[in-house]
């Protein structure tokens, strides 16, 4: 549908029954614009037209847009005829402007909302809030601040506001709004669902779908600020396989390359870094993997600094470290995507084989900001007008260069920052350079999911806060323990699970030995996290395959509860735990000095009280005693320092890992599988060969368990498909949950051992 109304060309498009795109420009003008999020091409789709003397309609099956033939303002219905969001009336702002010897536009357009409510998105933000609704938010890509201009309303349906410039968005009493510096034209997608997954799954249908990640990279990761040889590098693994302690990743942060100068310049220092092929054969021999930083700026004797300078692609501005001269390239030029993986490739992924890249400042660091800054041209126009997608463009040329060169590793991607569509790019942002503080740790939660609420499901932080001002002596400082501990057990329940930070050490034995609060209660949530790997990875299938969410808020499960769609310190991990990291500490006001804090914990004499509500409508097994709780209400939990306020809702399947050094140790052939009676449930255990892209040709397999509560069977369907070295026969250990069995970390007695060869099998319990 195509009009002008009040001297504005608007065009209404759909793009599959349940997607429609707005475009709005002033009239005549041809402004052709091709997006660097959206990926879908228009389906042809059925649609119905109505027009009368007041307004046109056209209707698929799921969406009826009606467009107000005097204000040219749209109302979007279901197919219930239920309005979904109105446009306000002249809502839409397109104002002409000169910036940068460019013609572009202030683009802005209102929506009235209903008062009751709720909506969801905006990306990573750090103000502790869960609904965005009363927030006023300059979206500018940051440390700390990932951006992302897309709403999902509990109501079922979703905004994406496809803008790169910096941009306000105002949720007010009488509008809600999203207005650009600089725009082409207003362009923006409506996208309905009959639930927030729903919703999620056409943003990934318009922006992309999720790759799977290597399986190894659900285990447990350390990183410090950094190991400043290879043999400080090396000797954190050996430590771990000395102590027993899992562990499969490690992350080499900056400074490998030598000094500022020479900043990024992909390649190793000879003196602290002489054998760099060596470093991760070393890594490689003990079973883990390795991780590289590289940046988007370079220091002015590097060879990249030249040549991108002599190209005409570097941005001309200072990026990070200060006073080094380091500028960035300009990464909405593919020539120079080529080139920076030109280097990247020849200087380290097919020189030393290195298994994953941390792509750190990919927003990027801007320092001595001046207003010139944004000026100068890009290759897709004004810095200004697509700085919001730097990170989305930096991560795309890394992640498509290396599936290019060896497809037979998967694209494994840690950055900084992100924007629409960065999912399809295998790529797991994380929260900044935040501090180390009890209220900074809550905010982590609502910026994780709200994060995944914009389609983006691969999400972590720093485990223990990145900068340690607030707990003087780090380590030495028992009150650190206290908040390293709970951070590690919020991570535990991330979709990465990995330590870093600057100021202090985190390596699991500066902490003390087997015997010590710490050390055991860091050592209890990574083995933890090990038992539920396969769990781990089977949602992550789940994710990849059918657009599902790793990390869940209560609004996704739990949508006609009202009581739960604004609670900001819980979240479903994947369908079956429920989270609630505990984020104060024991003292009702911490003693950060070091030399006045009483440790808390001798013999885990004391505890926390912490309030959890139980969502309505199920029932709720404490993880670690089996007791069951009827949903729809707010518990006290009692928690020592070793464990945390964890759930389970009736129904749920949990397979159950094997006691492991690294995540691919041992073949689960004899795997417990966890059932929380109380509801019927269904589990799919997925697994392939962990590492390269077979899968997506149909090389992998899957079982799927369900349970059946009223005549209390279980029943084991058919597997489906095949992988090399896929376990042909096997055991699967049926545990029913109860104040028995299947409690904590340990193993149980089984209520029945079932003996599988691939055919479906049933078993009354």
């Amino acid at each position: 549908m195509k009009t002008t109304i009040n001297s504005v060309d608007i065009q209404v498009q759909f793009y599959s029954p349940g997607i429609v795109r707005v475009v709005k420009s002033e009239q005549g003008a041809d402004l052709p614009k091709e997006s660097l999020s959206v990926v879908k091409e228009p389906e042809d789709v059925a649609l119905q037209f109505r027009e009368n003397d007041k307004e046109m309609s056209i209707i698929s099956s799921s969406i009826n847009v009606s467009l107000n033939k005097e204000t040219g303002a749209l109302i979007f219905y279901n197919s219930e005829n239920q309005i979904l969001i109105s446009e306000k009336n002249d809502g839409a702002v397109i104002n002409p402007k000169k910036y940068a010897g460019f013609d572009v536009y202030n683009v802005k357009q209102s929506f009235q909302l209903d008062p009751d409510e709720f909506i969801y998105g905006l990306g990573q933000l750090q103000q502790g809030k869960m609904s965005q609704r009363g927030q006023e938010v300059f979206l500018k890509q940051g440390n700390k601040e990932t951006v992302i201009p897309f709403i999902l309303s509990n109501k079922g349906y979703g905004v994406f506001w496809d803008n790169y410039s910096p941009t306000k968005f105002a949720d007010k009493q009488d509008e809600t709004f999203f207005d650009s510096e600089i725009g082409q034209c207003i362009d923006y997608y409506l996208m309905i669902g009959d639930n927030a997954d729903g919703v999620i799954k056409q943003m990934r249908e318009l922006t992309g779908d999720v790759p799977m990640f290597p399986y190894w990279t659900y285990g447990y990761w350390q990183s410090r600020e950094r190991y400043k040889t290879q043999f400080e590098t090396i000797e954190v693994i050996r430590k771990y396989r000395e102590l027993g302690v899992p562990i499969d990743g490690i992350i080499q942060d900056w400074r490998y390359w030598g000094q500022d100068s020479v900043w990024n310049r992909m390649a190793f220092d000879e003196t602290t870094f002489p054998d760099p092929k060596g470093l991760v054969d070393r890594v490689h021999e003990m079973n883990a993997h390795l991780m590289i930083v590289a940046w988007p700026g370079f220091g002015p004797l590097t060879k990249q600094f030249a040549e991108f300078k002599s190209r005409n692609m570097q941005l001309n501005f200072l990026t990070w470290p200060p006073n080094s001269g380091t500028k960035p390239y300009d990464v909405y030029n593919p020539t120079a995507r080529d080139i920076y993986w030109k280097y990247l490739n020849e200087g380290i992924f097919s020189n030393i084989h290195n298994d994953a890249w941390w792509l750190d400042s990919s927003e990027p660091d801007h320092i001595e900001v001046k207003d010139e800054d944004f000026e100068q041209p890009t290759f897709l126009g004004p810095y200004r007008s697509v700085v919001n997608a730097f990170p989305l463009e930096h991560v795309k040329g890394v992640s498509t260069h290396q599936r290019a060169t060896n497809d037979q590793k998967r694209v494994f991607i840690l950055t900084r920052s992100a924007f629409a569509g960065q999912q399809r790019y295998g790529a797991n942002s994380w929260s900044g350079d935040v501090v180390t503080d009890w209220d900074v740790l809550r905010k982590q939660i609502s910026a994780g999911l709200n994060f995944s609420l914009c389609g983006i499901p691969h999400w972590n932080s720093d485990i223990g806060g990145f900068f340690v001002w607030n707990f003087p002596g780090g380590v030495n400082n028992k009150a650190f323990h206290e908040i390293y501990v709970r951070w590690l057990q919020f991570g535990t329940f991330c979709p990465m699970m990995r330590s870093h930070g600057t100021d202090t050490p985190r390596e699991i034995y500066q902490f003390g030995a087997r015997g010590d609060w710490t050390y055991d209660s860091i050592e209890k949530f990574i083995n933890l996290r090990y038992r539920l790997i396969p769990y781990i990875y089977s949602t992550s299938w789940d994710v990849s395959a059918n657009r599902s969410t790793m990390m869940r808020a209560l609004v996704m499960d739990f949508a006609e509860d009202k009581n739960a769609l604004d609670i900001d310190n819980q979240y479903m991990f994947g369908k079956s735990f429920l989270v609630c990291p505990v984020t104060e500490s024991m003292y009702v006001e911490t003693k950060k000095d070091e030399n006045k804090y009483i440790d808390p914990v001798e013999n885990f004499s004391m505890v926390k009280s912490t309030s959890v509500y139980l969502p309505a409508g199920t029932q709720w097994f404490d993880f670690w005693t089996g007791k069951i709780f009827t949903g729809g209400q707010t518990i006290e939990k009692q928690t020592q320092i070793n464990t945390m306020p964890l759930y389970l809702k009736a129904g749920s399947i949990v397979p159950w890992g094997p006691e492991v050094q690294y995540a691919s140790e041992k073949k689960a052939e004899n795997m417990e599988i966890r059932i929380y009676p109380g509801a019927d449930g269904e589990f799919t255990l997925y697994e392939d060969e962990g590492d390269n892209y077979n899968y997506e040709e149909g090389v992998y397999s899957t079982i799927s368990f369900k349970w059946d509560d009223q005549q209390k069977t279980f029943s084991i369907s058919d597997r489906q498909g095949e992988f090399p070295g896929m376990l042909s026969e096997r055991q699967f250990r049926l545990v029913l949950v109860d104040e028995t069995a299947g409690i904590g970390l340990d193993e149980s007695t089984p209520v029945k051992t079932v003996s599988y060869s691939g055919k479906a099998v049933t078993e009354k319990l």
